[in-house]
């Protein structure tokens, strides 16, 4: 009688989200400084008729979190998502960082996630029209728009900004944005036609000449090619157009810094500001020799197609992918540069052990441009190699090569994949969900004779325990087939002086 008795007052029962655990309190003293090791009769969670703690989390969670108590080891629930694991577990008082190995891939994956929305946030590729309270705390007026105090110009601001720089905020946003890819396209079409010798005319000077007969004559002569000058009227258009856009977003950009710091509008900036060095050069310095030296950068035009990430969400995708997969970039390169030197050097002394009259690798540079180009799998075919040996080191670069390349393929594909998705399931997530206000629950008074309901309300007078929780109560439990019952008040005072050895001072105050 005694074991079964101590057998069951070394039992603790926790109700966690309606499912009832049954442990032994030593069980719960394993892991100290923990929620579950301070468990105490005079927590507000604990139902004294019951005789049970109860907790409103998540059941699922608390049967991995209950087995570690027993076992040593945490194992992280397959149904359960990450961070509402990691909640689960800073409740409890336990460290995530416990998670079994064979578990912790599984479970970290939802990090990988939210690194990867918190990237897709930084790249703004929402096409949704945001709030008047989001536009305001995004141009820095909100304290203006809580007290309704709002300007003009703060009324207009967003507007310009939204249809220079978000394409899909509105129809006029959309033909703004057709418009600028138009410019954008013309211009380098225009930078590369005027190139082509057909679309180059004639510079004529014109010559004096002398006759036999002391006299003079004159004649002409073609002494270079110019661009047609249809093309620099179409520079002008688009660079006009170019100016006014950037003078546009500039004013009307929530964040100075950030629009100047931005590498898009760096580039802008140059291309821009070529066209009027060049302009100025032709001016005022076309006598000089090496005027044409400057022309050399106005390829940096070509760089305005990265402005058309603003207008594509693929591209922005697909530059951060290469972001993303900078060190598999880097350890590609480190594995090319080794490769090609090991097989420029390999082939230099190949070519040179048998007679090789026609030898095409009369140095080891020479012999790096050979291995670059046969281990990238292009083969101009300007060098080969003649003799068998080398022809043997050409057949291991070559096969070195492929194997290089393709090893970091797949990460790079993964990630496109990884954020490709996300992107298109942000896009059909709803933006408008329904708020959870923070309530914690109360318990009401509990009067004598009286159950309660649902919420801590008090039940009517006649409603007992037993018509509370009929499912809660155990009839094999050891306290039942010896007749004890719930504990009373009294049996419970009782039990504290046998455990303590001391009555308490409301005990000697009833006595």
């Amino acid at each position: 009688m005694n074991l079964i008795n101590m057998d069951a007052e070394n039992r603790v029962v926790l109700n966690v989200g309606g499912i009832r655990h049954e442990t032994y309190k030593a069980t719960l003293k394993k892991i100290p400084a923990t929620r579950l090791s301070r468990l105490t009769e005079a927590l507000a969670n604990y139902d004294p008729i019951l005789n049970e703690y109860f907790f409103d989390r998540h059941p699922g969670v608390f049967a991995q979190v209950l087995n570690y108590y027993r076992t040593g080891k945490l194992h992280y629930p397959s149904d359960v998502c990450g961070p509402l694991f990691e909640e689960e577990l800073e409740f409890w008082g336990l460290d995530a960082n416990q998670v079994e190995p064979c578990c912790w891939m599984t479970y970290t994956q939802h990090r990988d996630t939210q690194e990867t929305l918190a990237v897709l946030d930084r790249l703004d590729l929402d096409t949704e029209k945001p709030s008047d309270e989001e536009i305001a705390r995004k141009f820095g007026f909100e304290e203006d728009y809580y007290k309704g105090t709002l300007s003009w110009w703060q009324h207009t601001k967003p507007k310009i900004w939204s249809l220079f720089d978000e394409p899909y905020s509105s129809t006029a946003a959309k033909i703004i944005g057709v418009m600028s890819v138009f410019f954008i396209c013309v211009s380098i079409l225009s930078f590369c036609l005027k190139t082509h010798p057909d679309m180059k005319v004639p510079v004529i000077k014109s010559v004096v000449l002398r006759t036999a007969a002391n006299g003079t004559d004159y004649t002409v002569d073609k002494i270079d090619t110019d661009a047609h000058v249809a093309f620099f009227y179409i520079e002008c258009i688009c660079n006009a157009w170019f100016t006014f856009e950037i003078l546009v977003r500039f004013v009307a950009s929530p964040n100075k810094c950030e629009f100047i710091n931005s590498s898009v509008n760096i580039i802008d900036y140059i291309a821009t500001a070529s066209f009027y060095i060049d302009l100025l050069l032709r001016k005022f310095a076309s006598h000089l020799e090496n005027a044409d030296i400057m022309e050399f950068f106005s390829i940096i035009r070509i760089m305005r197609l990265f402005k058309l990430t603003r207008h594509s969400s693929g591209l922005k995708i697909l530059i951060q992918t290469f972001r993303a997969s900078a060190k598999e970039l880097t350890l590609l390169v480190f594995f090319l540069v080794l490769g090609i030197v090991i097989f420029a050097s390999l082939v230099y002394y190949a070519e040179r052990i048998q007679a090789n009259p026609h030898n095409d690798f009369k140095s080891i540079p020479l012999g790096l441009w050979w291995a670059l180009v046969t281990m990238t799998t292009v083969g101009y075919g300007d060098m080969v190699p003649k003799t068998y040996i080398g022809m043997f080191v050409g057949a291991l670069c070559a096969l070195a090569g492929v194997l290089t390349i393709a090893l970091p393929v797949p990460v790079i594909v993964s990630n496109f994949a990884m954020y490709y998705s996300h992107t298109q399931a942000r896009a059909k997530l709803p933006k408008k969900r329904r708020r959870v206000l923070p309530v914690e629950p109360t318990r009401g008074p509990r009067l004598p004779g009286q159950g309660a309901l649902p919420g801590g309300l008090p039940g009517p007078p006649g409603m007992g325990p037993q018509h509370r929780r009929m499912n809660a109560v155990k009839t094999n439990h050891p306290k039942d087939m010896l007749g004890i019952g719930p504990k009373t008040d009294e049996n419970r005072r009782n039990s504290n002086i046998r455990i303590n050895g001391t009555k308490t001072s409301t005990e000697i105050n009833r006595q």
